[in-house]
């Protein structure tokens, strides 16, 4: 097992690494990423669940309820962006269709 200081060095050392490949992506490249990354923090939190049955302690539960939390709020905010981002490339055809199709209740557009 990682003792507490090789885990804080790994710790900010991915910070600092993911904070530059994030800082170098073209913008074009954002949504994909976005998705991905979506799926990485459903792993997360999987992770965070799995910990938290394996918890003994109260401040081992404390700390995977707040994981689990976090990571759940993580991965539906990432997944909202992402909709919000798919939003703004579609055409406005599509958009008016879409608006249709909640007013009415019905799924596909069609009129069946």
């Amino acid at each position: 097992m990682i003792n507490g200081w090789a885990a804080l060095y790994i710790f900010i050392l991915a910070g600092f690494v993911g904070y530059e490949v994030i800082s170098r992506v073209p913008v074009i490249l954002h949504t994909p990423l976005m998705s991905g990354s979506n799926f990485v923090h459903g792993i997360v939190v999987v992770g965070a669940m799995v910990a938290l049955g394996a918890a003994t302690t109260t401040p081992e539960r404390i700390i995977g309820f707040l994981a689990v939390l976090l990571g759940t709020a993580n991965a539906v905010g990432g997944y909202a962006v992402t909709e919000r981002m798919l939003e703004m490339f579609k055409s406005s055809g599509d958009k008016d269709a879409k608006k249709a199709d909640g007013e009415t209740g019905k799924a596909g557009g069609d009129a069946s």
